[in-house]
């Protein structure tokens, strides 16, 4: 066969290799880790898609675990939440190429639904809510139809777990939508629960 056909995706790996610097890139189990990365932090419930360039049977719509974990064939069970696609995708790569090669991995976000905020309580339209982007508690309120005239609106809590861990976080409305003690309208993370009572 012509050594051109493996040319370019080596040189693409190679490249990956560099840009990650880490053992995930050389195959290793990826744990959990708290170093933030350029790109979005993959979470449990999210959907990726995974595919094995001109392997028909190696594609996949790959569901993250509650566990954090995915399961993928030939690669086996790696760890997914809290890691980048690319970081994925290089973990895949090398496991795969144990049986082929010259394997090129493709990793693709399909859903993000493990990237969700929650308000519950007196509002207008309580639920969970995709965090698409950056979202204050303010803008998650308006996502939930505002608060209901009921509401005791300078009693609300955010609920934030870490770990096992679990903090409340308040917010006083009234002040907030005055334009004072801004601070408390915070950046909401994912898995959060703001509560209006």
């Amino acid at each position: 066969m012509p050594r051109d056909r493996y040319l370019m995706p080596n040189l693409i790996l190679t490249l990956l290799l560099l840009f990650l610097g880490s053992s995930a890139a050389f195959g290793a189990d990826l744990g959990p880790t708290t170093a933030t990365s350029e790109g979005y932090l993959l979470r449990a419930g999210d959907t990726l898609v995974v595919s094995v360039w001109k392997e028909t049977e190696l594609q996949a719509d790959v569901l993250i675990r509650p566990d954090g974990g995915i399961s993928f064939p030939l690669a086996g069970d790696l760890h997914a939440a809290g890691h980048t696609v690319a970081e994925v995708s290089a973990t895949v790569q090398a496991k795969v190429r144990v049986f082929i090669p010259d394997a090129v991995v493709t990793v693709a976000v399909k859903t993000a639904l493990g990237n969700q905020v929650f308000v519950i309580g007196k509002v207008n339209k309580p639920g969970n809510f995709l965090l698409s982007g950056p979202m204050d508690v303010m803008q998650a309120l308006s996502l939930a139809g505002g608060v209901t005239p009921f509401a005791s609106a300078n009693s609300i809590r955010v609920l934030r777990r870490s770990g096992d861990h679990l903090t409340s976080l308040p917010f006083k409305y009234r002040q907030v939508s005055n334009g004072r003690k801004l601070e408390q309208n915070i950046l909401l993370q994912s898995g959060d629960t703001v509560v209006v009572p």
